[in-house]
């Protein structure tokens, strides 16, 4: 089965597309045939890159909308065979969605009663959906969400500290997201140590311009440090992470700024950003500490200790850990932000190889030296794979491997 996993953003699509078959699922032998990436979509200056038959093609033109998107990168997908099944990565599922599932005009009209919840990604990815329908009417759809990982959260980590009606009534918990890529990390640890997953106690650290925690125990999500929205937990590029919600309600009676200033504000100009002044790219905020930039070097010490922070919540949440993994575009490329997390942690166990953290650069590798109570590794996430294989299983029935 030929099968186009899709994720649509507001002013990007990225595409893979994978061959995969009930045989290649048990043999872990699914093949990516084609990549794509389109950036600045409704701008006259589009830039369109794409992978296929190792060569690699990059132009820049007029893309008006989610659909000349696809469009622009139909020829590369369909050139291995007719597209038989999309995956679409779709942020929020709410309560309603546990596991994948097909569209059909109820679960749209479900995702679309979350665009509250998620108003800067769901309907994103419901445009995503219509034009991928409009393009390939012959193919069946699946959607996977980010949060459906922890819904296997237990009260006590999901409930927040107001009263219960807005719960029972709204639905107003923690959420969670980056789930697919949570839940890779899980399947591919246990993958690595030849053992199932259900006997693992991980802590999931998906670091990039959006970073979140997870506390993994048997596999299943237990808690995890995005909440109702991804603004709450880690410093991020642009998202502040925790914060006195006291606070926010003070600059707003001393700015006289409106929610939808104040949420700008929070999500677009706040975390690595906002404390330094410079910049969200963590690349650019090393290159500035090293040359003596002290609020590039502040930036820098915020994001990494509120990251050791929840390694030692979550700690005590699994009753210790087997594993901390590092993982996205921080996680997988950054020697020193992971030896500054880790740094000082060594009476919990937690302590880095230096050579051996230095030399994993964006592939996978144990950082912690040979009987270390806790592992360190780096696993790059690949959540392309997982909801290709998502899509596969929900189609055919196959049921998630435990």
């Amino acid at each position: 089965m030929k099968i186009l996993v899709l994720n649509c953003g507001s002013s990007s699509l990225k595409a893979q597309v994978f061959e995969s078959s009930p045989e290649q699922l048990a043999a872990m032998q699914d093949r990516v045939l084609a990549k794509a990436v389109v950036e600045r979509i409704g701008t006259r200056d589009a830039i369109v890159s794409v992978t296929a038959d190792g060569r690699r093609a990059r132009h820049t033109h007029p893309v008006a909308n989610m659909e000349e998107a696809l469009q622009s990168v139909m020829e590369a997908v369909v050139q291995h065979g007719p597209i038989e099944a999309v995956g679409h990565r779709v942020v929020h599922g709410g309560e309603s969605f546990h596991e994948p599932v097909e569209f059909n005009d109820e679960v749209i009209e479900k995702i679309e009663d979350l665009y509250d919840l998620a108003p800067l990604h769901n309907p994103h990815n419901i445009r995503g959906y219509r034009a991928a329908r409009n393009l390939l009417p012959d193919a069946r759809h699946v959607a996977v969400f980010d949060t459906s990982f922890h819904q296997t959260l237990p009260q006590r980590a999901y409930l927040y500290g107001i009263p219960y009606s807005y719960y029972a009534q709204d639905h107003y918990r923690r959420y969670g997201f980056h789930g697919v890529s949570h839940r890779y990390i899980a399947w591919r640890h246990a993958q690595i140590q030849g053992r199932p997953k259900g006997e693992f106690n991980i802590i999931s650290c998906h670091l990039g311009n959006g970073s979140s925690m997870c506390a993994i125990q048997g596999g299943h999500s237990i808690d995890t440090s995005m909440g109702f929205t991804p603004l709450e937990g880690l410093v991020m590029g642009t998202r502040c992470g925790d914060i006195d919600p006291s606070l926010v309600l003070h600059m707003m009676g001393m700015t006289g700024e409106g929610p939808s200033e104040m949420e700008a504000l929070l999500t677009k100009k706040s975390g690595l950003f906002g404390l330094s002044g410079l910049s969200a790219d963590m690349r650019l905020l090393l290159e500035y500490r090293a040359k003596g930039d002290t609020r590039a070097a502040m930036a820098v010490d915020v994001f990494c200790y509120r990251i050791k922070k929840y390694v030692g919540s979550y700690l005590a949440a699994l009753n210790g850990a087997h594993s901390i993994v590092f993982t996205g575009g921080i996680g997988e490329n950054s020697a020193s932000i992971r030896q500054q997390i880790c740094a000082g942690l060594d009476r919990l166990g937690i302590k880095l190889d230096e050579p051996a953290n230095n030399e994993a650069i964006g592939k996978e590798a144990c950082i912690s030296p040979a009987g270390a109570p806790v592992q360190i590794w780096v696993i790059p996430t690949n959540e392309e794979l997982l909801i290709a294989r998502d899509t596969l299983r929900c189609l055919l029935g196959i049921p998630q491997p435990e």
